[in-house]
């Protein structure tokens, strides 16, 4: 969850205006089946789409929370407080209210409040390709070397120029140049790297394995800045949110943009249980560094 009112984020702390929670149910569960579905859907015509029930617990149309109240004119909208129900009259359901009396279900859709919720998508998990697969030759090796060759030889002259003034210097002063490099500008070049190869990666994943992949080397936690859960257990790194989903958020569009260089969370060691409760974990907000561009 992350409060885009320009109060919380300027607040201080790791956290800035982002919060996390978790909640998670066993395996073996009354609400969804232990086996995941399969991939392929099965022979035969599709089935028909699931109609709306007519029980269970009624739901905010904004937020998803528990909604109490409800539309007084068409007693069908559910709400989690007033204001929710405030928002959502002003951005349509004034008009589509009395729309269900008439037999039109599209009373019944959930709205999208663009201003105040995130858009939603489905997230597709895929491990992480290496740098270098295993299958690459030589003969490929050599193919792209002659390839960088032959642009070699096509640069203008200014370039050709550039690089006889390159030769030109002593050892010493180009060793001093590849050194002038701050260790600020290799941990961002890795990262960028590292985007690079999945430049649509939005989230990596990696529980109690690897570390995140930082953006720079300042504002880095250390093993004390990181608290333990509630039951007593450390918290170790479960996964980081990269800045690229800042494309699929439609954030700049608010006028009050949301940023970071990349956010990562720290779960509970033991994956300790509340029930039905949600229980907050710890999120970790890490900002670019202003040496970098």
């Amino acid at each position: 969850f992350a409060c885009r009112g320009p109060a919380c984020y300027g607040l201080a702390g790791p956290c800035g205006p982002f919060r996390v929670f978790r909640n998670q149910l066993p395996r073996r569960n009354d609400t969804y089946p232990e086996e995941p579905p399969p991939e392929e859907p099965p022979p035969g015509p599709a089935p028909a789409p699931p109609r709306r029930l007519g029980c269970g617990a009624a739901l905010c149309r904004v937020c998803g929370c528990l909604g109490p109240r409800c539309c007084g004119r068409c007693r069908r909208a559910a709400y989690c407080g007033p204001e929710h129900q405030a928002l959502d009259w002003r951005r349509g359901h004034r008009r589509s209210c009395g729309q269900h009396a008439a037999g039109d279900d599209s009373a019944d859709a959930i709205p999208e409040h663009n201003e105040f919720l995130f858009p939603e998508y489905e997230i597709l998990i895929e491990p992480e390709e290496p740098e270098f697969p295993a299958d690459s030759t030589d003969d490929e090796q050599g193919a792209e070397d002659t390839s960088k060759d032959v642009k070699e030889q096509e640069k203008p002259g200014a370039a050709g120029i550039a690089d006889e003034a390159f030769q030109s210097l002593d050892e010493k002063t180009l060793e001093a140049m590849a050194k002038h490099e701050t260790e600020e500008e290799k941990i961002f070049r890795m990262f960028k790297k590292q985007v690079a190869a999945e430049p649509e990666q939005i989230i990596r994943y990696c529980r109690g394995g690897e570390g995140p992949l930082w953006v720079s080397g300042e504002n880095r936690p250390e093993e004390k800045d990181i608290p333990n859960c509630i039951c007593g257990a450390k918290r170790i790194f479960e996964f980081q949110i990269m800045p690229q989903l800042l494309n699929h958020l439609q954030v700049d569009s608010l006028g009050e943009s949301i940023d970071w260089g990349t956010l990562v969370v720290y779960t509970c060691a033991d994956s300790c249980g509340g029930g039905n409760e949600y229980l907050e974990e710890f999120i970790w907000k890490q900002d670019y560094s202003m040496g970098c561009t």
